[in-house]
């Protein structure tokens, strides 16, 4: 892909269902709270961390383009 991406969870959004860690480990983490949080707020454009937003059952990740902020996931409509 070669993009980077932002990564942000919505911790008010999250219920710590773990998916996203489950789905894509490299780029997200369960706190002691078991609420998620990526593991860097930028990252390599990949394929495991769409589909761990893709997969979130709540939509709390959102991944924009790092630069220019265009919507990743959820898409813009």
């Amino acid at each position: 892909m070669g993009d980077r991406w932002q990564v942000a969870v919505d911790r008010g959004v999250c219920i710590g269902s773990g998916m996203c860690a489950a789905v894509a480990p490299d780029g997200f983490r369960l706190d002691s709270a078991r609420q998620s949080h990526p593991v860097a707020p930028e990252a390599d454009a990949a394929e495991s961390v769409l589909a761990a937003a893709e997969g979130c059952p709540v939509e709390a990740i959102t991944l924009t383009v790092s630069g220019s902020g265009e919507a990743v996931f959820p898409p813009e409509e």
